[in-house]
Parts: structure tokens; C-alpha cells; sequence
């Protein structure tokens, strides 16, 4: 199994932080220079476990299934549904908030496992943290920044 992994310091507090990045139909809000759009299928709210968030990720269309939502740990994890936009198996990601005590910061980490070819585990491993997470992070900072 192979593991992508970003993190980052926000200088806003982890409260701050969470009460944005935990709205799982929110991307389209700060990550808007990468989702075109994003709705919660189904007519479900964006908290409700088993909703899937279907969203524009430049061309490519992806749809997500919640899986947990834990507001004391500030994480969600969800995981690919069909089609999948992206030839891995068993993809399961989780974002993260953690206060940092020191200066009233936020912890910021997103992570992903899954399964692929041996060939293309470098690439996938580096697309996730470099070409989604980091720029979906700093898009979040830049949010909660104002």
C-alpha cells in the first residue's frame, strides 16, 4: 500500500480552520483555482457520513464518499467513488486540523493510502501531495487569511 502525505502550518487557530476545511462540499470555496464547481449529491448535507461530494477538478470529474467526520479529532476521511477519476485501488484520504499551542496556530495535514502499479507508485505518491493537497492547502490558508 502506498502513502502520499502533505502538511502545513496556518497561522489561524485550528477552530478557525476546522470551521472551514470540514465543510466537505466547501473545495469549490478555497480551493477555487482547481474545483469548477462541487455539489453534495442526493440532496444529503455535506456533514451527513455516506454523502458524496461530485465535483469539477479542472476536466476531470470526481466524486468522494464521506466516511467519518470527527469534529473533536477536526478530520474527515473519505474515499473514491465510481468512476474513479485516477487508476488507484483502495484510495482512502483523510484531512486533519491540529491546534498548534504555541502562537495559536493550526497543524494543517492531508494524507492518502492506496494501491497501484509498482511503475507508477513514485508518480502517484508525488501527484497527490504535489499536485492536489499542497496547492489545496495553500488555497485554504489564503481563505481563512482573508
Amino acid at each position: 500500500m502506498a502513502r502520499s502525505y502533505y502538511s502545513t502550518v496556518i497561522d489561524r487557530p485550528a477552530a478557525e480552520v476546522w470551521a472551514v476545511a470540514r465543510d466537505f462540499n466547501g473545495l469549490a470555496t478555497w480551493y477555487a483555482s482547481a474545483i469548477v464547481s462541487s455539489e453534495i449529491e442526493d440532496g444529503r448535507t455535506a456533514d451527513t457520513v455516506g454523502c458524496v461530494r461530485n465535483f469539477l477538478f479542472g476536466e476531470t470529474r470526481i466524486r468522494e464518499g464521506l466516511l467519518a467526520l470527527d469534529d473533536v479529532e477536526r478530520s474527515y476521511t473519505y474515499d473514491f467513488r465510481e468512476p474513479k477519476p485516477f487508476p488507484v485501488l483502495n484510495y482512502k484520504s483523510t484531512l486533519r486540523v491540529t491546534p498548534v499551542t504555541d502562537g495559536d496556530r493550526s497543524f494543517v495535514e492531508w494524507f492518502v493510502t492506496f494501491d497501484c502499479a509498482e511503475a507508477e507508485l513514485a508518480h502517484w505518491e508525488a501527484f497527490f501531495a504535489a499536485e492536489v493537497f499542497g496547492p489545496a492547502l495553500e488555497g485554504l490558508r489564503a481563505f481563512v487569511a482573508g
